[in-house]
């Protein structure tokens, strides 16, 4: 049987080590689909900190591809991507790079249906890693920039409370259930 629900994308964006990923995580724990951060996948690969490092531009590109068929594959229902295109477009402002024109035409016309939330910096919670190399300075920047970009292509994100994790999925949740059951019926 084919599914007859919409497909109603929400994102979570913010700058590196807000917590988005742990979010994801747990919304998926809980049964809701999600799409991890395509920027952080492309990190893991072998070349990918070194593309990130060197090839700026291309890095972008990598991530506009993977997010693009991330995007085409939701399914019916409700999907959580942690980030956004408009997430690429940030990046490129914060490198001072211009903004291809496949970025813009997808930021402007591939658009999230559902909520778009907002995790704000918190350093309580910050940790650099191997593939989140910001320091908090440069990661505060980072989430000025996503969250100019969202903003300047139509949404107004929905700012995330700063509680526990399963507080957070439960923020969420509760702003996703009335369109779950929109998209159910």
């Amino acid at each position: 049987m084919v599914s007859t629900a919409p497909r109603v994308r929400s994102a979570i964006t913010g700058g590196p080590g807000a917590g988005k990923s742990t979010l994801i995580a747990a919304l998926e724990r809980d049964g809701v689909a999600a799409v991890p951060e395509v920027a952080r996948i492309i990190l893991q690969q072998p070349g990918g900190m070194a593309l990130r490092a060197n090839d700026p531009a291309g890095f972008a590109l990598a991530m506009f591809e993977a997010e693009r068929a991330a995007f085409e594959a939701a399914r019916p229902g409700i999907t959580v991507f942690d980030r956004g295109f408009p997430d690429i477009a940030g990046f490129l402002d914060l490198e001072g790079l211009a903004i291809p024109a496949e970025v813009e035409r997808a930021c402007a016309g591939l658009r999230y249906e559902g909520p778009v939330f907002h995790a704000p910096m918190w350093e309580d919670i910050y940790a650099q890693d191997e593939e989140r190399i910001q320091t908090w300075p440069e990661a505060l920047e980072s989430d000025a920039a996503v969250l100019s970009a969202w903003r300047r292509y139509g949404y107004d994100p929905i700012e995330l409370p700063r509680v526990s994790v399963q507080a957070r999925a439960r923020f969420v949740r509760n702003w996703l259930g009335p369109i779950a059951g929109a998209a159910q019926g």
